[in-house]
């Protein structure tokens, strides 16, 4: 007979009080010490520095006075409310996957959560455009609000809503293309009017979702058992990778519309996308041939011993595991590649970066490269930390950490 173990004491409440947490995470010897004190010094003289050129002397008119050139170049003015509108349903479709991947929350709506939307509201408020558009801002965020209330309520009364949301992405993917675009009953605007942000982000999430199952393909490729497959996934894998990325640039929008028949000549839209694909794809390969490398070979032994054939094996075994092993690389790169899109100025199209280098010549804004490149990085940098908090969640939720 055995009688149950008692329960273990909590763990006794330790609170820090300010002195003492400096004490130990900053002055805990006479090194560390020292060298908190040193680069103390070195950042309030930089922070004081730049407080000083910010107010002082930065001459911030160049952006308000040419904020839809950086978001959108050179689109309609009369066709903005496409973008808004595609604004509106991306917002709420992430709030619905909000909702749903927050079902087992205790509280959806946390004291940072609060203070995040919070201090995204004053950002709002205080970005100098129209009443109009700040009003439409504040209105998708709201609509993102509700929408991940309802989504959670949702995914908690009718739990398969979660195996829908990869579909509702992708249908909302073409209808943001369509609104961009134009056709089928709407006015067509030219990938020439396309720049600044907008330019950037449809680059970079086309060129992602491409790239994707394309480096899958070529690292089960260079697996194969087949030598003709292993060796043609090696040649291409190492010829891409032995070449500069703005080297593929150029050989796209040159080369590719040379394999075509005549007359047929994609836009350089597409042929630019093609080229960021066909580069990313090789990296990515080699990331997840890192992963199917990890996969323990039990795995493959436990397959055959249920009887699974080998695609069945890779399908539902070693890829799953594989891919899940390389989530930290692939994220990386995949932030790597929104960042190679400034490349794209080279080959003439007006990106974010290449409509900044528009707008500095402009005589009227000559010389105010320090505010034009400092709004540009916020706004590189606020897409990268997004995708790198995304990924720490991803890999907290599926446990990266195991296998």
């Amino acid at each position: 007979m055995t009688s149950p173990l008692p329960p273990a004491p909590a763990p006794p409440l330790t609170h820090y009080r300010p002195h003492r947490w400096l004490q130990k995470n900053l002055f805990n010897s006479w090194l560390n010490g020292l060298i908190t004190i040193v680069l103390g010094g070195v950042l309030l003289w930089a922070g004081i520095g730049f407080l000083r050129w910010a107010i002082g002397a930065a001459d911030w008119r160049v952006i308000p006075a040419n904020l839809p050139l950086y978001f959108v170049g050179r689109y309609p003015a009369d066709q903005y409310w496409r973008l808004w509108l595609m604004l509106a349903i991306i917002g709420a479709l992430s709030g619905l996957s909000w909702g749903v991947l927050a079902q087992r929350a205790i509280r959806l709506f946390t004291v940072p959560v609060l203070a995040g939307l919070s201090l995204g509201a004053i950002g709002i408020i205080l970005i100098p455009t129209p009443p109009l558009y700040r009003l439409f801002a504040l209105a998708i965020a709201l609509i993102s609000a509700i929408s991940a209330w309802g989504g959670r309520q949702g995914a908690r009364q009718f739990p398969p809503l979660s195996r829908w949301l990869s579909l509702l992405w992708a249908v909302t993917f073409v209808m943001s293309f369509w609104l961009i675009r134009g056709g089928l009953g709407l006015k067509v605007v030219s990938t020439n009017d396309w720049g600044g942000l907008l330019l950037t982000l449809i680059m970079s999430l086309a060129s992602i979702l491409l790239c994707f199952p394309l480096g899958v393909l070529l690292a089960l490729g260079r697996q194969s058992p087949l030598p003709v497959v292993r060796g043609l996934s090696i040649a291409y894998i190492e010829l891409v990778r032995g070449v500069p990325l703005i080297s593929i640039l150029f050989m796209g929008q040159v080369m590719i519309p040379l394999f075509l028949p005549e007359g047929v000549r994609p836009d350089r839209v597409v042929r630019a996308i093609l080229g960021l694909t066909l580069f990313s794809a090789a990296y990515l390969a080699e990331n997840v041939r890192g992963g199917l490398q990890a996969v323990p070979r039990g795995q493959l032994e436990a397959a055959n011993a249920l009887g699974l054939n080998a695609p069945l094996t890779v399908g539902l075994i070693v890829l799953p595991q594989a891919i899940k092993i390389s989530i930290p690389a692939i994220v990386g790169q995949f932030i790597g590649l929104f960042q190679d899109t400034t490349l794209l100025s080279i080959v003439g199209l007006l990106e974010l970066l290449g409509i900044s280098r528009a707008i500095l010549a402009n005589p009227e804004f000559l010389g105010k490269y320090g505010e034009t490149y400092l709004f540009i990085g916020v706004i590189y940098w606020g897409f990268c930390y997004a995708m790198s908090i995304g990924s720490r969640r991803l890999e907290k939720h599926l446990n990266t950490g195991q296998r």
